[in-house]
């Protein structure tokens, strides 16, 4: 596989699944905008790549506002002429029960992991519309499919919406060349998993090979829907979960 000279916008780079999927996409030869509102772990990345003889520049983003983002993508062709792959990654996980969700965080949630996902995607097939080819791929999660196991309704809600955005959006933009499609990663080794989940090790026990995944392995399947030879799937999920969702 490669994304040999594409220049491919990662949100939520700063660490996780977005950084491994910035080290993975730089591997196969793509440029790398590294996005996050954390500016000082994206420009961390982007330097551990730039060792490595890798091209990548840090940018700071606010996704949960359409303006910033249209205002990213602006910059990001100005910089670097076009945009031609876009991973959805950004997300925030508060482990906040049903009673004590309140109407400031629930809108918070649904701004970060859902509405970015449509005014980002928007913004960055617009440009991808003029060479007509573009892969983009929003990151969604188990709990899209099955629903979160521990005190987290609203990034469920989020979660699913992808998976219906990411369905409707590949309809419209196919005829551009533009192929859309979610990963759905069941449990990532990353802080927002171990950090906020207090019975982690019983929920590890209900997936079948019995572990958490790397974020490397999430990001080579990503790397996958963004490559050249990515050619006649769009509109789709892939599950990557350790056998927890067999779909």
């Amino acid at each position: 596989m490669t994304s040999n000279g594409r220049v491919a916008i990662i949100t939520g780079a700063a660490g996780g699944i977005g950084a491994a999927t910035a080290k993975v996409l730089s591997e196969q030869g793509a440029i790398i905008v590294a996005v996050d509102i954390d500016m000082a772990g994206a420009q961390r990345v982007v330097d551990d790549l730039s060792r490595a003889s890798k091209t990548a520049t840090a940018y700071t983003c606010d996704v949960s506002s359409p303006a910033a983002v249209e205002q990213l993508v602006r910059d990001v062709v100005r910089d670097h002429g076009r945009v031609d792959i876009l991973v959805n990654n950004a997300a925030i996980c508060p482990r906040i029960p049903i009673a004590e969700m309140t109407e400031e965080w629930f809108d918070k949630i649904v701004n970060v992991n859902q509405k970015s996902v449509f005014f980002l995607t928007r913004a960055a097939a617009e440009d991808m519309k003029l060479r007509r080819w573009g892969r983009i791929v929003n990151i969604s999660s188990t709990a899209g499919r099955i629903g979160a196991v521990y005190n987290a309704t609203v990034y469920s809600g989020t979660k699913a919406a992808i998976l219906a955005m990411t369905k409707t959006m590949a309809r419209e933009y196919a005829q551009f060349g533009i192929l859309i499609n979610s990963i759905a990663p069941g449990a990532v080794d990353t802080p927002m998993m171990t950090n906020s989940m207090a019975n982690l090790d019983t929920y590890v026990q209900t997936v079948p090979m019995r572990r958490l995944a790397q974020p490397i392995e999430i990001a080579h399947s990503i790397a996958h829907l963004c490559s050249d030879e990515t050619t006649w799937v769009t509109g789709a999920t892939l599950d990557v979960n350790g056998g927890v969702v067999m779909v």
